[in-house]
């Protein structure tokens, strides 16, 4: 009798959650079962290789499938869960927006004024701080940073490299006037942050549970790791399937840092769907595009290469204030990825027609699925998957 509840109990673990409807729709107002859906991830997760998955699709504003497939690590075949830590990944960055926003709001910081014209004295002078995020010391003999605002750390028009160590030297420089270029900067935020703590006397930690995680009651998710997670969490797979050991000693960084779960990330969608924490101006001024993309690709050394690429210009590929925007026959859609080692991530929200998908991955073959996926669960044609470099697992050499 043991054993069999043992059995049982080991087959229910391996059920993906229970989904919410019978149905999804899609963009374009066609229909998918859930059923449907299911056997489609499970396909491609086998062919692409991928460990461990997590997906939300929302309707009308609400998670209408939220499911969990594969493994927290492949070696020991333990069973993802919904409430499985996850680390965030630039995510994290979306998060923050909203954050951010919250703090304009609330007049504590504007969009439009110098941040350095907040603190007492130069950023420099504050020396190297707790960790390397806040150490602006390398900006003593630079002027330039004088001109940085939040609005331009939000769209990534900083001059800011993505980080220092992408540098030759190391070294915290401004490659550019700031405002006049795209940049997709974790440094630029890495400075908003420190500001923020500064004006107001509280750490990211505080102000994210104040402000975002206990109002969206997002009760497992940090800027930091914590004990409270070692009960249940994933690692991240390299392409061979290889499981990388988790990492633990991150301080809080607000583009990057995020542990959560599934659970958690799709109340903190549902509720920018829903336009909960902001205002609806807030909301609006958010998703208001700030300047075109022409960029070949998203990062670093393609990032300056301009291209005239049709696909991109046919949905007006943006940078909004912590997010990206595209443009769709169905409106618009607002966007974030997540990459890191082993673990790939990606989320569209389309706040016109209440519709959004979440994408969780402990994979680092996990964005070769997005493009297959994205289509077959909503509709979605839209996202630049080439400008993104979500190779689909059968086109890559």
């Amino acid at each position: 009798m043991i054993l069999n509840l043992r059995i049982f109990f080991l087959v229910v673990a391996l059920i993906p959650a229970i989904c919410f409807s019978q149905t999804i729709s899609r963009l374009d107002n066609s229909k998918i079962s859930s059923a449907e859906l299911d056997k489609k991830i499970q396909q491609l997760m086998k062919d692409g290789n991928v460990q461990g998955l997590a997906i939300s699709v929302f309707n009308k504003n609400k998670p209408v499938y939220k499911k969990v497939f594969g493994y927290k690590r492949f070696d020991t075949k333990e069973p993802l869960q919904t409430n499985t830590n996850f680390y965030g990944a630039s995510l994290s960055k979306s998060v923050f927006a909203v954050l951010v926003m919250k703090m304009i709001e609330e007049k504590v910081v504007e969009l439009d004024k110098p941040l350095e014209s907040y603190l007492p004295q130069p950023v420099y002078a504050y020396g190297k701080g707790k960790s390397w995020g806040e150490d602006f010391t390398d900006l003593k003999d630079d002027t330039l940073h004088k001109l940085i605002t939040a609005r331009m750390c939000l769209d990534h028009t900083t001059g800011f490299p993505g980080w220092r160590w992408f540098e030759p030297d190391q070294k915290l420089r401004i490659h550019f006037k700031p405002g006049s270029g795209y940049n997709y900067s974790g440094e630029g935020l890495c400075y908003l942050q420190f500001v923020i703590e500064k004006i107001t006397g509280k750490s990211l930690e505080q102000l994210m549970e104040e402000k975002i995680f206990h109002p969206l009651q997002m009760n497992t998710s940090a800027y930091f790791w914590q004990p409270r997670f070692e009960k249940n969490y994933c690692n991240g797979h390299d392409m061979n399937g290889k499981v990388y050991e988790k990492d633990k000693d991150n301080a809080p960084r607000a583009p990057s840092t995020l542990e959560t779960t599934p659970d958690d990330l799709s109340l903190f969608y549902e509720g920018v769907l829903q336009k909960r924490i902001l205002r609806p101006a807030s909301y609006k001024e958010m998703f208001t595009p700030q300047l075109r993309l022409r960029s070949k690709m998203q990062f670093e050394e393609q990032v300056w290469l301009d291209t005239t690429n049709s696909d991109n210009d046919k949905i007006e590929l943006s940078y909004g204030l912590g997010w990206g925007i595209l443009q769709t026959p169905y409106g618009f859609g607002a966007f974030k990825e997540g990459h890191g080692d082993g673990f790939q991530h990606y989320a569209i929200m389309f706040p016109d027609k209440q519709m959004g998908i979440l994408i969780m991955t402990n994979s680092d073959n996990g964005e070769s699925i997005f493009k297959e996926l994205l289509e077959v669960a909503i509709g979605d044609k839209y996202t630049p998957w080439r400008w993104q470099n979500y190779i689909p697992y059968d086109q890559k050499k």
